[in-house]
């Protein structure tokens, strides 16, 4: 028997093993791509939620105003807090009614309850809507609400106290404000 020349299947064989290597070299790469923009993707989803959350969503518009609780003009303390709040730029919209309010003195500490209709003492509400057509305590971009706040214990004069806003989602705000010496049936806080 003669021997055949193989030379020739030889470097068949060669070009089907590297035909292999780059088709498997091909399949690896798309699957490690595709792995690499999934992970990237859900990196910026984690992102974007906790900017959401960690953002304070919520700021206050124009002059808080703080009104007295006696008659004449020298009264005792502020009965009723007023401020108007609005959504950040860019927040997504938020139920205000579901916001817990905290108020703080420097000899007192209590939580508002929120009430549909008159704010009373250790309360809280919303007392005027500003753009808001849906006519809902839910607070969307481009609406403005006023709240009346009505803690249980009137602060007297100058005194400082915090009204702390801490929305469902999105990080707390606080309004930091103090009585003047002399307080008067309405007064703009500083």
């Amino acid at each position: 028997m003669k021997k055949q020349n193989e030379n020739g299947f030889t470097g068949l064989e060669a070009a089907i093993v590297l035909i292999a290597f780059v088709v498997v070299a091909a399949v690896f790469s798309y699957v490690m791509l595709g792995a690499g923009f999934f992970t990237s993707q859900k990196a910026q989803e984690v992102v974007h939620t906790g900017m959401g959350q960690a953002a304070s969503s919520i700021e206050v518009h124009g002059i808080v105003y703080g009104y007295g609780n006696g008659t004449g003009d020298n009264q005792a303390g502020i009965d009723t807090v007023t401020a108007t709040i609005a959504l950040t730029s860019g927040m997504q919209a938020m139920n205000i009614s579901a916001m817990q309010v905290t108020y703080t003195d420097p000899t007192n500490r209590e939580f508002l309850t929120y009430t549909s209709g008159n704010a009373a003492g250790g309360g809280w509400n919303i007392s005027k809507f500003f753009n808001n057509i849906t006519a809902d305590t839910v607070l969307e971009p481009n609406e403005k609400f006023t709240l009346t706040f009505m803690p249980t214990t009137a602060p007297g004069n100058n005194t400082r106290f915090t009204l702390a806003l801490q929305p469902e989602q999105g990080a707390l705000t606080t309004i930091v404000r103090s009585t003047p010496a002399a307080i008067y049936p309405v007064n703009a806080l500083v």
